[in-house]
Formats: structure tokens, sequence, C-alpha cells
């Protein structure tokens, strides 16, 4: 979908649907658009036709009137006037782009500057909500195509915008790309198939890509990616990427997604209504590799280091088991008391990885815990770190993108639960309490001094139902927050020391 601002009058742009926000009363601009209309909105207000709930849309048809260009008209809820936020506006949005669906065409957004929200914010959030609201995740349906929206005009728009639509519409499309990789099936994005998904997605961008088979002698201190991945017969694999935008203060922003294509929970399977969710396990890989394309793309004057363990988690003659004793890159030994914690083991390793190849700021990304899931639903993204200052950071980035993220405590004293009697430590607690705390508490062992935050997004990445503007299944979350704190720190906002 192309964007387009322009400075003229939203009557004035051919469409097939113009967009009008409606916070329960006509705006200037829907008012002004009304007299054209024979009084046609205000009866769609008077027949409880038109909603100011966000995500509603009632159009319209102009029929052959001269005014406006537009062949509908559609008041599209964003909440009353006193509550309207950015995400009210993407799912205004989201609905508009919705509403050309086998019509296809032009969507005109008319600014509205009595929204309560700033010029600035309310662009960036159509165009937000116009793209990821219009991500089609069906590239397997062998019908014929569904007509969509071709392009979307915000009228009424100064040009001094431009800039902040073009960021907005950036990190979008690489959030759909991240969603894209997730909703893959698992049978095209095993290990290798991820590896070859970041390499063509990133060619054509100022992006290194390395990937690595667990027998390559340079990764061969990572123990933890063959041990996870040898029940399968798809090879585990090392995917590091590297853009150089800095230096920033001399910075490296090192990113680490869990890249678990496929998680059978090994030798403690998964229940039925579980596992058929198990191809999103690389969420955070795939938000990895879509925020390091929009930093790329971007060109933010920062250094990121980016690294994705991939590997199935599967059942076999090879399979790692419960009892198991191995030792990590980082020196220490782990007690396997459940095969199905298995992200934070190739996470602990990698994390080991980036502060070797320079990382100064570590963030690791990861759907963890499903725990997560039912301590925060599908909305909040759960953020830990060992620093309180940059916890914040995340959190602020996430607040400011849209990517909703909350902070979570993260005291020593959790490490009591990982200590084991015969190794340095057990990768899971054996208690049926404190699942993400104790996850974050292992990972926690292995950043050591280097500001580290640890984000599961087991919540956010995959979606039962339709949420606002984003669709059942993948959401790309972390895409957007990544990004963000990439651009505070590289020179925006200022970063702690």
């Amino acid at each position: 979908m192309e964007i387009v601002l322009t400075d003229e009058a939203a009557e004035l742009i051919p469409a097939e649907v113009l967009a009008v926000p409606f916070t329960g009363t006509l705006s200037a601009t829907a008012s002004r658009l009304d007299g054209w209309l024979a009084g046609g909105l205000s009866q769609l207000v008077a027949a409880n036709e038109a909603s100011a709930e966000p995500g509603t849309a009632a159009i319209l048809h102009t029929g052959d009137r001269d005014r406006p260009l537009a062949r509908r008209v559609a008041l599209v809820g964003v909440g009353q006037a006193a509550g309207v936020d950015d995400d009210a506006v993407r799912t205004a949005a989201a609905a508009a782009a919705r509403s050309l669906r086998r019509i296809g065409g032009t969507l005109a957004w008319a600014l509205d500057a009595e929204l309560g929200t700033s010029a600035e914010k309310q662009v960036k959030a159509v165009v937000e909500g116009a793209l990821l609201g219009d991500h089609d995740p069906a590239r397997w349906k062998t019908g014929d195509a569904v007509s969509r929206a071709e392009r979307t005009v915000i009228a009424q728009a100064p040009a001094e915008l431009a800039p902040a639509a073009a960021r907005a519409a950036i990190v979008a499309r690489w959030t759909n790309r991240a969603r894209a990789l997730v909703d893959a099936p698992p049978n095209e994005m095993t290990p290798e198939g991820l590896a070859g998904a970041a390499t063509a997605l990133l060619e054509s961008h100022p992006v290194s890509v390395a990937v690595y088979a667990p027998d390559d002698p340079a990764i061969e201190d990572l123990r933890a990616l063959p041990l996870v991945g040898k029940g399968s017969v798809n090879e585990a694999r090392l995917i590091v990427l590297r853009y150089r935008g800095g230096p920033a203060r001399g910075d490296v922003l090192a990113l680490v997604g869990k890249g678990v294509t496929f998680d059978s929970g090994g030798f403690f399977l998964k229940p039925q209504d579980d596992i058929v969710r198990q191809k999103a396990d690389m969420g955070g890989g795939a938000a990895v590799i879509g925020a390091i394309g929009a930093i790329a793309e971007l060109g933010l004057p920062l250094d990121v280091l980016a690294v994705i363990p991939a590997a199935e988690n599967m059942i076999g003659g090879g399979a790692y088991r419960p009892g198991d004793i191995f030792t990590t890159a980082a020196g220490l030994s782990v007690e396997i008391t459940n095969p199905d914690a298995e992200g934070r083991l190739i996470l602990a390793d990698a994390i080991w990885y980036a502060k070797q190849h320079g990382a100064t700021h570590l963030v690791d990304i990861a759907t963890l815990t499903g725990a997560m899931r039912g301590g925060m639903g599908d909305m909040y993204t759960g953020v830990f770190a060992n620093r309180d200052d940059w916890r914040a950071l995340l959190v602020e980035a996430g607040e400011a993108s849209g990517d909703h993220a909350w902070p979570w405590p993260l005291h020593p004293r959790y490490r009591r639960l990982l200590e084991s009697r015969i190794a340095d430590l057990r990768n899971t607690a054996g208690k049926n309490f404190g699942y993400p705390i104790i996850a974050a508490s292992f990972l926690e062992r292995f950043a050591g001094e280097t500001p580290w935050a640890h984000v599961d997004i087991q919540s956010t990445a995959y979606l039962d139902d339709q949420r606002d503007y984003l669709a059942a299944g993948a959401t790309g979350a972390g895409v957007r927050l990544l990004t963000e704190l990439a651009t505070r720190m590289s020179g925006a906002y200022s970063v702690a020391d």
C-alpha cells in the first residue's frame, strides 16, 4: 500500500472510501461534507448507525454528487472526544482500510484537528493502522487474490509531516514482514528456512548476514543450540545479523531473538490446544529480523548486532532428556529439569555470544513463558532488566511505539529457585508459581554487568482473535518497540551510563 500526504481538502480526493473520524458528533470536516451530501451523515448519526466505538464504520454511498469525489464516505469511530488515543486512531484506520477489501482502490483519510491529538501523532497512527490493519496472511490460498487498498491518502495534512509518515510506514512494513515469518507454516519456516528468509529480506539493505550450522567451528562453544535441536531432522542454525550505522557514543545494541521454529515441548510434550500455536515460538527471532531491517532502512546512527538461535524442539532418539546436564558457553553447568524450557537455554548461549562480539547493551526477546499470557492477557508485553533505567527506557519505547510494555520485578532472591543439587543451576524451578520471573532470573545469570533486558512477548506475539487493528495470528510484537529503542539510543534520546 502506498502512503500519500496532501494538504488538499478531503472532499477533493478521488477515492473509493473517504474516512472521517467520528467521536459521537460531527466534526467541522464532517459537517462540511454533510452539507454536500444532503444531510446524509447526519441521518447516519440520527439512526444510530454511526458509532464512536473504535473499529466501527458507518458507510454512506455518495452517488452522483459533485462533492465529495469519494464514492463512499465512512464515519469511523475513534472513541469519545476526551479519550481519543493512538490505538483508537490505529483501529479506526484499520477498519477503514479493511472496508476496501474486495473493492480495492484508494482510501482517503480526513485529518481532524479537533481530535485532541497532535497532527503528527494522528498521521503516524493512521499510517500504522492502515498498513497493519490491511495485512494479509493468506498467501497460501489458491483462489483469486482479494482486492485491497492500493494507497492511503491523508488529506489536510501539512507537508512537514511527510517524514513522520514515511518513518511510520517503514516500521509498519517491517512489522508485517515479521508477521509473515511467524504466520508461515513450520514445514517451510524451519531453522534453515528462517535463515533463508532473513537473508532474502535483508539482502538489499546494509545488513550483513552470517548463518552457522552447529558443527561450524565459529560457534563450537554454543552447546545449547545443538542440544535443543538434535531431536529434529531439521538441523539448528545460528543467524547473526550486523548493521553498522554508528558510532553513537560507541554503543553496540545487541538484539537476541528466540527462534524456536516449532516447539513440541520435547519429552514434556505440549497439550493439543497449545501445540497448534507452536510455529509462533520463533516470534522473538522474527521481531529481531524486522527490527534490524527497519533500523537499517531508517539509517539510524547506531551499531546493531542481532543474534537469532534457531532450532526445533522435537521428540526423537537424539532429543535431550529431563536429567541431562550440559555446560553453557559461559561455563555454567545446567541441569535439565524441563525440556520444554528450551528457549532460555539457547538464549543464554546467544547472550554470551553477543557479549563476546561487542555488545554494550543487550535485549533478548522471546515467546518464553505461557504464564505471561495468563497474567497480561493479549495486550501488554513484560519487560525485565538488571538496571532500572534500562528497563524504563524499554517500557517507554514500547508505550511510545504502540508495542505496549509493562515493567516486571527481578530480585536476586528469585535465584535461589534455580539452584541445583548437582549442577550450577537448573533450567526451571519445579514450582507452580513465578514462571516469567524465574525464566528472566535464569537469563540474568548470563548477562552479567552489561545493561540487559528480557522482553517476554508470549502474551502478544500471536492472537487467537482479532484485537483492535491487529487480525488474529501473528502481530509482529517487538518490532516497533525495538526500533523505537534504537531510535532513542541513536541520539534522539539520551541513555544513562
